[in-house]
């Protein structure tokens, strides 16, 4: 293994000398900053994917029938300078398979198996499987159980740190299949509590980038995940397996440049996410291009020109013939306006200062054209009749307006019409992300504004490279002493203002997932989505459109949806946007939650009424989960004495609660345990509730007042199976009052 980690040593040391290389270098001219910002990233991204090989850089070795090489496989791939056969596998490349996928009745040409744990770069363990039958039945080696049972076991029994961390030396078939899917169409992975399903995602992240490499790197992937919470959690799995260039987001962080954090009821929540809101935000643009309820009075130069009624329907149905997208249409509506201003204008003038003769010749009408053009009380008309519109002003003034709402929402209750006002300074939601994106969509964008801005930003580099190139010439002297000196060249001399100008021209050598971060009209070539099934059909509608191949992975489960505008079936939920163009892949072992906790779990699944079944559980811990019950008035302290209990045992905390009670109990707790989700630490304990649970693990959870939760949440039975399912080791409930039927087996607390 040493010459693995010498070679190593060699392609890192060649990548910091190239960076060193290309950061040393002063370009001349705008191609080679372009060159020199390609290789400062090329090699900053490749030291760093070297940099978090390091860590586990070799985990396994396959010994072959009739081949007397060993393979090993490790998170990146090394050869030897001028050497076919590569050093160190890739666990991604097709070669690496078998180490995942090879059982002792189809042994794919491998006799063993060997797992290698390291630390740093000392090998600390090895467990080999033997997959060839007849020599483990002579007694020759040692034969093994399950695919890699026991590293398995160790890999699931260890603490965590509050950080999801890879599984790239314990990925199990079934796993290995899903991620090595086809990247064509829509793959949805269904799986229970614990079943690896974010793991899963991200390695086929990994996994694809590296298949992929060359559409992907143009393309870029993005990742969406249920929180920022939840996000932050995983954010380490992707560097760690050598991949930097993905896009991570939550809902309310998926418009560039917006960040919605506003909480808001499940009820408005839903209401929004319907797909009939698609109509309703249709309906408030439409409403903005207006038509006039009397005639306007204009004054062009002193003289009154009047706009009718029937000259505002003319100019809507121009524009509305010109473009679908209303932004894009205003030019068009404004020379319509202009145009109809004009020849009433033209004919004023004919009545008042031609005597009625009409004596304009084209140029005059051109001229008078200008003049309307420029008018004050035009520029306003035109904003009246069609404003420039932005997503943001029109959601809030339709939220703001109960006139607006009535108009957009005919046919709604007016119970539902009723969840939508709000002020128009209310703080923006994650559910109002896709209704803005739905009516940008509805915008498109004003090409006439875009080619104003982008020609003044023109003639201010212009005026700048000239007065720069004025400067030169001004202080060059012009009493040469020798010819010499006379035959001296300046810039002004080889560069004119405009080539300046250009060289000056700002270029964009951002990576593609920063490109694609900051762009709300970038299409991806892969989408991930976990816990896909909290998505809103309005939410679908954006990921679509960010996504028009098609080619997506959906992960989640749908016995813990939590919202009302999330799935009960992923067919529900799918074929208004898909049809049957999907398919389905499961995931059936729990290799998280400890087999006494699943036990209890199961019989709240029952409760939610979804079709499905407890996944089986891998291991079994010897410890039984406990309930405390307490009066109400003592629950806070008795809380917190139970968290103080569990934050001594090893490993994460979360204590898990109703929303209600979240205030009191995060200031019962962290009165106790002052490191109380300390964003610092990721170890640190956390109090949340069930929803910002979704998607996490702790190594203790202390579940607060199961009926509550029930009782608070639009889908109660649903948050109870998430919050019990979230330990990998230990669970207590302390409540007041009894236990709902379906945790009454839970033992006192010892």
């Amino acid at each position: 293994m040493s010459r693995l980690y010498t070679r190593l040593d060699e392609v890192r040391a060649r990548s910091v000398s190239r960076l060193d290389e290309a950061l040393a270098t002063v370009p001349h001219n705008p191609q080679a900053v372009g060159e020199r910002e390609a290789t400062v990233e090329l090699h900053s991204q490749r030291i760093v994917a070297l940099d978090a090989a390091e860590s586990g850089l070799v985990f396994g070795r396959l010994d072959r029938h009739d081949v007397e090489t060993p393979r090993y496989i490790g998170r990146i791939g090394l050869f030897a300078d001028g050497a076919e056969e590569p050093l160190l596998v890739d666990w991604r490349a097709p070669a690496a398979r078998p180490f995942y996928t090879a059982t002792a009745l189809h042994d794919q040409g491998v006799r063993r198996r060997r797992h290698i744990r390291t630390r740093g770069r000392t090998v600390v363990s090895i467990a080999d499987e033997t997959l060839d039958l007849e020599a483990a039945a002579e007694g020759s080696a040692e034969r093994g159980g399950l695919a890699g049972e026991s590293v398995l076991l160790a890999a699931l029994n260890q603490t965590r740190t509050g950080r999801m961390t890879d599984i790239v030396r314990t990925i199990q078939a079934e796993q290995d299949r899903i991620i090595r899917a086809d990247v064509q169409g829509v793959l949805v992975v269904q799986g229970g509590p614990g079943t690896g399903k974010t793991a899963v995602a991200l390695h086929r992240a990994a996994y694809l980038l590296y298949t992929h490499r060359e559409r992907l790197a143009r393309s870029g992937l993005l990742v969406v995940g249920p929180s920022p919470v939840f996000l932050r959690y995983i954010s380490d799995v992707l560097p760690s397996l050598g991949e930097t260039g993905v896009v991570l987001r939550d809902l309310g962080s998926l418009r560039p440049g917006l960040v919605a954090e506003g909480s808001e009821p499940p009820e408005v929540a839903e209401v929004k996410g319907r797909l009939a809101m698609a109509d309703v935000v249709k309906a408030a643009v439409r409403g903005r291009q207006a038509v006039l309820d009397a005639p306007v009075q204009l004054e062009i130069d002193g003289i009154p020109v009047r706009f009718a009624k029937a000259d505002a329907q003319k100019v809507r149905s121009r524009a509305r013939a010109a473009s679908r997208e209303h932004n894009e249409a205003r030019p068009e509506a404004a020379r319509a306006v202009v145009e109809l201003v004009t020849a009433k204008y033209a004919d004023k003038l004919g009545e008042n200062v031609l005597g009625g003769a009409n004596l304009l010749d084209r140029g005059d009408v051109a001229a008078l054209r200008r003049e309307v053009a420029a008018e004050p009380a035009v520029h306003s008309l035109v904003d009246r009749l069609w404003p420039r519109l932005t997503a943001e002003r029109v959601l809030r003034e339709l939220f703001a307006s109960r006139r607006r709402l009535t108009a957009a929402t005919k046919g709604w209750s007016d119970a539902d019409r009723e969840l939508l006002l709000r002020p128009a300074d209310a703080p923006w939601t994650p559910a109002d992300v896709p209704l803005l994106e739905e009516i940008d969509e509805l915008l498109g964008i004003d090409e006439s504004t875009r080619r104003r801005q982008e020609e003044r930003e023109r003639r201010r580099r212009l005026r700048h490279a000239q007065e720069t190139l004025d400067l030169l010439h001004g202080s060059r002297s012009t009493d040469f002493d020798t010819e010499e000196e006379a035959e001296d060249l300046s810039a002004g001399d080889l560069l004119d203002a405009e080539g300046l100008a250009e060289r000056q021209e700002e270029r964009d050598y951002r990576s593609t997932a920063e490109r694609a971060a900051a762009d709300r009209t970038w299409t991806y070539g892969h989408v991930i989505v976990d816990e896909a099934q909290e998505l809103s059909a309005m939410a679908w509608r954006l990921l679509l459109r960010r996504v028009p191949t098609r080619s997506m992975t959906l992960v989640g489960d749908v016995a813990q949806t939590s919202t009302l505008a999330g799935a009960s079936s992923w067919a529900e939920v799918l074929e208004p946007h898909l049809g049957r163009n999907w398919r389905l892949e499961e995931l059936t072992v729990n290799y998280r939650t400890p087999a006494e906790v699943m036990e209890v779990a199961a019989r709240v699944l029952a409760a939610t009424g979804a079709p499905a079944t407890a996944a089986e559980s891998v291991r079994s811990t010897g410890v039984p989960p406990w309930a405390q019950q307490v009066a109400e008035e003592d629950l806070a302290d008795a809380v917190a004495e139970a968290a103080v209990a569990f934050d001594k045992e090893e490993g994460t905390l979360g204590v898990l609660v109703p929303r209600s009670r979240l205030a009191e109990m995060t200031a019962a707790v962290a009165a106790r345990l002052p490191t109380v989700g300390d964003a610092d630490r990721p170890d640190a304990p956390v109090v949340l509730p069930p929803e910002g649970a979704k998607g996490l693990e702790f190594d203790s959870v202390l579940v607060v007042d199961p009926v509550a939760i029930v009782a608070e949440g639009v889908r109660g039975w649903n948050d109870l199976y998430v919050v019990l399912t979230r330990t990998t080791q230990r669970l207590g409930v302390v409540h007041p009052g009894e236990l709902p039927d379906e945790l009454a087996g839970l033992e006192p607390r010892p």
